[in-house]
C-alpha cells in the first residue's frame, strides 16, 4: 500500500456526516461496551445522501467477538461465519450493523480471502464516524487501505481497459459472487455516481497493487460466495430480530419487487428466504 493511497482513505474516511448518522453510529458502540474498537458508515445512505425511510449500514469493530457479548453463542457463531448482523433503531431511523474484530477486518479487506463481501464494500466510499482512540482509528484506515488494490486486483487487468471501466467491470464481478437483490446495471453504478473520486484514486490504487497476486478465479467465488451467503442467512434467522422483514424490504428496494410476507414467513424467517428463493432466482430478482 502506497502512502499516497494512505492518505487518500483517511482523508474520504475523516469527512463529516449526517449528526443523525454519527449519533447512531456513537449508540452502536456504546451497546457493546469497551470491546468497541470503531464504527464505519458506508452504503447507499452514504452515497445518497439520504438517510429517511432508507436503511443505514454500519461495521462495528471490536477487539474480540468474546469482549463483545454477553452470549457465549454470538461469539462463537460470529468467529465461525463473520460477519454478526443485528438491527438497530434510533431518532426514528433504522440501520443494520455488521460485527467484525480488528483482526478479521483487516483480513477481510486483504486478497488473503476469496470472499468478496468485505473488501467489495470499503473499495467504495465509508466514513469513520467513531473511533474509541487513535490506535483504533489507525487500524481501521489501514485495513480500509487495502480494499480498492484488492478489488482490482482480483479483477485483474485487460489491455486496453480503461481504469474506470477496470472498476465497473469489478464490482460486476463481485456482485456476481452473492446473492445480490440488485438491478442489472447497479454495479456499474456505484462508480458512475462518484466518477471524480475513483479517477482521484485510481493511480495510487493501482501502484498499491501487488503484481505476485494474481487475479481470476472467480468460478469458485461465485460458487462460495453464494454457499456462504446461504449459510449467513441462516445465521441470522438465529441473530437477527425481524429478519424476514428487512430481507424482502431489501429485495423490493433494489430489486423492484414487491413481496408481501405470510404471517408464518415472518415468523420464521430462514424458512421464508428459502421459499422465496427459487422464486427469486427465476424472477432474476437475485443473482
Amino acid at each position: 500500500m502506497t502512502q499516497v493511497l494512505r492518505d487518500l482513505v483517511e482523508a474520504e474516511l475523516d469527512q463529516p456526516v449526517d449528526p443523525r448518522a454519527k449519533a447512531m453510529a456513537e449508540a452502536i458502540a456504546a451497546r457493546h461496551g469497551a470491546a468497541s474498537r470503531a464504527v464505519l458508515f458506508y452504503g447507499s445512505c452514504l452515497r445518497e445522501k439520504q438517510l429517511d425511510g432508507l436503511m443505514l449500514d454500519f461495521y462495528l469493530i471490536v477487539s474480540d467477538y468474546p469482549s463483545a457479548y454477553d452470549k457465549p453463542s454470538l461469539a462463537r457463531a460470529n468467529a465461525l461465519i463473520p460477519p454478526n448482523v443485528f438491527p438497530f433503531q434510533q431518532g426514528g431511523l433504522a440501520a443494520k450493523y455488521a460485527v467484525l474484530s480488528e483482526r478479521d477486518f483487516y483480513r477481510l479487506n486483504g486478497p488473503e480471502t476469496r470472499n468478496v463481501s468485505v473488501w467489495a464494500r470499503f473499495a467504495q466510499p465509508s466514513r469513520l464516524v467513531w473511533s474509541s482512540d487513535e490506535a483504533a482509528r489507525a487500524a481501521a484506515i489501514a485495513a480500509v487501505s487495502r480494499a480498492a488494490p484488492t478489488l482490482l486486483a482480483a479483477a485483474g487487468k485487460i489491455d486496453g481497459e480503461s481504469v474506470l471501466h477496470w472498476w465497473r467491470r469489478a464490482f460486476s464481478l463481485t456482485y456476481s459472487a452473492e446473492l445480490r437483490a440488485e438491478r442489472k446495471g447497479r454495479s456499474g453504478s456505484v462508480v458512475d455516481a462518484d466518477l471524480e473520486r475513483y479517477e482521484r484514486f485510481s493511480p495510487a490504487v493501482v501502484a498499491s497493487i501487488d503484481p505476485a497476486i494474481p487475479g481470476g478465479g472467480w468460478l469458485r467465488r461465485r460458487f462460495e460466495g453464494k454457499l456462504l451467503s446461504v449459510l449467513r442467512l441462516a445465521k441470522a434467522s438465529a441473530t437477527y430480530a425481524g429478519g424476514a422483514e428487512y430481507i424482502a424490504w431489501k429485495i423490493n428496494r433494489h430489486a423492484g419487487t414487491s413481496i408481501e410476507l405470510k404471517p408464518w414467513q415472518k415468523r420464521h424467517p430462514l424458512l421464508a428466504a428459502i421459499s422465496l428463493l427459487p422464486r427469486l432466482l427465476r424472477s432474476g430478482a437475485i443473482r
